[in-house]
């Protein structure tokens, strides 16, 4: 079983921008009831000005529809490779160590159509990742999510549950052709932005807290984004320009793509800022000295670049 997460040590970025380990706290946690919510989810609001729910309004989805499952084993077991995903904490407790689910970040079962979706990655792998400067498979990569994002512990490679989640990711890539990421960096539109920790608060305090709390510590309509019960240090979204790519796409959760792109950069660093569980193997994180430059935390690889530079954090 998994330690209890509320006593792990977790990461405090100090006001010069070094990381260092703080004593664990211990914080009141709301219980997360609902399946398949967001990770930076949001809220309206006034009840009263609700957006239009119409499908029009909607966000737009895709991959294969339901009706494509095929039957017997194959559609059972693609059906419990979603489930799964969207029940992850229940279905998967030895293997979660937070307050979140796969589909806190891959929303509306990774169909929708925007950063994080799900639809032809399976397509995508094996691929090499210079994170782990290794040519990763599928089954590599939704570990690596176990332990990061989940701060969990990684499924058997041979267990029936990453079979049935590996099913699902398939089922997601049907009639798409198999290729390569996408040429260039998507996150490089960032890089002219700097970051404004207290106008990120403020837009928190706007749109997110309805849903996430004031606290952060989530709410039963949307999961925690720092503390004890949220992903580790060692995930992709402590990375402040992926946070900002996926809040500008994807948040608030029923408005998306209301925020500008200085708005969700700025509520990303403010999200950022607020200590989280540690990740003690990010120490060996990009080994050969090519970590992207907003990479919250120093690496091996990082200090024999730069053996007389002090251990900080990298500029958002």
């Amino acid at each position: 079983m998994l330690a209890n997460p509320s006593t792990r040590p977790y990461y405090l970025p100090a006001p010069q921008g070094s990381w260092h380990r703080v004593r664990p706290q211990r914080f009141t946690i709301v219980q997360i009831v609902l399946v398949g919510l967001p990770l930076l989810g949001g809220c309206t609001r006034q009840r009263a000005a609700m957006p239009d729910r119409s499908s029009a309004a909607a966000p737009a989805l895709s991959g294969p529809t339901d009706s494509l499952i095929p039957s017997g084993p194959l559609g059972a077991a693609i059906q419990r490779g979603r489930a799964l995903l969207v029940a992850t904490r229940e279905s998967l407790p030895d293997h979660v160590g937070n307050g979140l689910r796969c589909t806190s970040c891959h929303l509306d079962a990774g169909r929708r159509q925007a950063f994080g979706s799900w639809v032809g990655v399976y397509a995508r792998y094996p691929q090499y990742r210079a994170r782990s400067a290794t040519v990763e498979t599928i089954e590599y990569r939704v570990n690596d999510c176990f332990r990061r994002s989940m701060n969990g512990k990684p499924l058997a490679l041979d267990g029936a549950e990453m079979r049935d989640i590996v099913a699902y990711l398939w089922f997601l890539s049907r009639d798409l052709p198999i290729a390569p990421p996408p040429a260039g960096n998507r996150l490089q539109q960032w890089a002219a932005l700097t970051a404004d920790t207290a106008a990120g608060a403020a837009v928190y305090a706007t749109t997110c807290v309805k849903c996430h709390g004031l606290d952060g510590q989530g709410t039963a309509v949307a999961p925690p984004l720092w503390g004890p019960k949220s992903y580790n240090v060692g995930a992709g979204m402590t990375r402040v320009r992926t946070a900002a790519a996926f809040i500008r796409e994807n948040m608030p959760f029923d408005q998306p793509g209301t925020l500008t792109d200085q708005q969700a950069f700025d509520v990303a660093a403010q999200v950022s800022a607020h200590p989280r569980p540690d990740f003690p193997d990010k120490i060996n994180d990009w080994p050969n000295g090519d970590a992207p430059p907003d990479v919250a935390y120093p690496t091996l690889a990082a200090r024999r670049k730069s053996p007389a530079a002090p251990a900080r954090a990298h500029a958002p």
